[in-house]
């Protein structure tokens, strides 16, 4: 098997999160120059926890992030801290967001999955192997 590897000290990992988040009421925000500062601001936050982003995309209605971290990530912090600092610089720069969404940029829940460099299947059958 084949992995993109990173080196820490003491580790070798390989940790690829896909993230997705929606706005407040689905509403259709997410266009244009809010969605280019979207991505800025995320690569800024990521920069604070050693976070590499890899993309980010999406909807006027949600958005996708693709990201690397290192096993001492604390995810929940990351999260928290990139829709809660997102939020709020938005509703500041944009002040027609708040009109549109009250007290809240984002929907209170998220997804959050790992992603792999090589099927489940493949996985399985390396393990089965050894």
């Amino acid at each position: 098997m084949k992995y993109n590897l990173e080196k820490g000290s003491h580790t070798v990992y390989a940790l690829q999160y896909h993230f997705v988040t929606v706005t407040k009421y689905r509403s259709d925000i997410l266009i244009d120059e809010i969605a280019e500062r979207l991505g800025e601001i995320a690569s800024d936050i990521a920069a604070d926890f050693n976070v590499n982003i890899q993309n980010v995309n999406g909807g006027s209605d949600h958005v996708h992030i693709l990201f690397t971290a290192e096993p001492t990530t604390e995810l929940t912090k990351f999260i928290n801290s990139l829709k809660g600092v997102s939020s709020r610089k938005i509703r500041d720069e944009y002040p027609e967001t708040r009109q549109a969404l009250d007290d809240a940029f984002w929907q209170p829940g998220y997804f959050l999955a790992t992603t792999g460099q090589v099927s489940i299947d493949v996985l399985m059958d390396y393990v089965e192997d050894q």
